[in-house]
């Protein structure tokens, strides 16, 4: 378990990362001794643009990318996820310099994939919204999904699963066919209230199951 303190270090890291770099400056190396975050640990980095609107606050994806096998320190590859995420997520145009004070960054780290090797037929009863995430692989096609994203759209554990094959460019019931692996992992989550603002560690709602 990260603390708040150590979550909050990583995403402010990500936020800086991306303006050194869209500043022209490179990537940034630093230099960091804790030994939490010189763990081997997977991550994913999402930005979100953020609007308030009639006092509502907006959130829009903006751009996620990660590493859920990582090779790396926790520290190197959250520098390197929010800089792919601002400048390589296919789904969306690089992230401008001028963006930066209207969007959000969030930290997942992850913990180690397991895989699933049950009846597959038994895997919806397995896999807990809110707590899981999935990863998806079939052949050379692989997706994942974050636990967050199931409970944002108030999936059931099927539908999550059917949504994990489509991220995969899967059919949805291919979580059922034979070679399909299933892994599941957990993730803790720091993300800012607002953009450059105070850091929380984000609990997961409750979802269905």
């Amino acid at each position: 378990m990260l603390s708040l303190q150590k979550g909050a270090f990583l995403v402010k890291l990500a936020r800086k990362a991306v303006y050194e770099y869209l500043k022209g400056n490179g990537v940034i190396k630093p230099i960091i001794y804790d030994p939490d975050l010189n763990l081997k640990r997977g991550v994913f980095t999402t930005i979100e643009k953020y609007e308030v609107i009639d006092d509502v606050i907006n959130k829009e994806l903006r751009g996620c990318i990660g590493f859920p096998f990582p090779n790396e320190e926790l520290y190197t590859l959250v520098v390197k996820s929010a800089i792919l995420a601002a400048t390589e997520d296919f789904r969306f145009p690089p992230l401008h310099i001028s963006e930066l004070n209207k969007v959000v960054f969030e930290v997942s780290v992850l913990t180690e994939p397991k895989l699933v090797d049950v009846d597959k037929k038994k895997l919806p009863s397995l896999i807990k919204i809110g707590r899981d995430g999935l990863i998806i692989e079939h052949g050379f096609s692989s997706g994942l999904l974050l636990p967050q994203v199931a409970v944002e759209n108030r999936w059931d554990s099927e539908t999550f699963l059917c949504n994990a094959c489509l991220k995969a460019g899967l059919p949805p019931d291919a979580w059922l066919w034979k070679g399909t692996k299933i892994y599941t992992f957990q993730a803790e989550i720091f993300g800012e209230l607002e953009p450059s603002s105070r850091i929380i560690k984000k609990e997961i709602e409750k979802g269905v199951h």
